[in-house]
């Protein structure tokens, strides 16, 4: 089966099963769970859904369809609404995602499309469940070109906030190998570099 890969060197198929319309209806769940296992048995290791889907219903399909697999033998990737796509918002809906799934961690979630919140918002929830170990990555889908340009200087902003936070850790360290035998350094109760203790 052909394979796309990832920055991080992570390999996924290129073709993936999708829920749309799963979980709608309980008198099929079943069925669609079973549907799900054989894809997977048959090499379809990539499924796709959303909270949007079933109204969360298509997220407990795919759960019941992995429930005793490997967690590794299936790359999952969910969708957050628009409309939950704040810092706040985002960060609630991944956990009623996981929830819903069973895992504690979504391989690919992505906003599903751009709504009213400002996408740097979106991105620094994205990259505050990254952080916790809630995703392991992010994107976007159905985004225009614009949006497409503003995602990217949106993430620009992100990183450089991120150095300008290691930064101040850096200088910290620096000053702190400054101060070193000088005896002015105070302690601050923050754990030193070296043995400045």
């Amino acid at each position: 089966m052909k394979t796309v890969r990832f920055v991080d060197g992570t390999e996924i198929p290129a073709l993936g099963q999708g829920t749309w319309h799963m979980g709608e209806r309980g008198a099929d769940r079943r069925r669609e769970a079973e549907a799900l296992r054989l894809g997977l048995d048959l090499g379809m290791t990539l499924i796709d859904t959303a909270e949007m889907y079933g109204e969360g219903g298509a997220e407990a399909v795919v759960a019941e369809a992995i429930a005793g697999r490997p967690r590794d033998e299936v790359f999952l990737v969910s969708k957050v609404y628009p409309h939950n796509a704040t810092r706040r918002g985002t960060a609630a809906a991944c956990e009623r995602s996981l929830k819903r799934l069973r895992v504690e961690t979504i391989d690919l979630y992505l906003l599903h499309w751009r709504g009213a919140a400002p996408l740097a918002e979106t991105v620094e929830a994205f990259e505050a469940l990254r952080r916790a170990g809630k995703i392991r990555r992010w994107g976007v889908s159905n985004l225009d070109v614009e949006d497409l340009e503003e995602l990217g200087a949106a993430q620009f902003l992100l990183r450089m906030a991120d150095l300008a936070f290691r930064g101040a850790h850096v200088l910290r360290f620096l000053f702190l190998l400054s101060q070193r035998g000088r005896g002015d350094a105070e302690d601050d109760g923050q754990p030193q570099t070296g043995d400045e203790r």
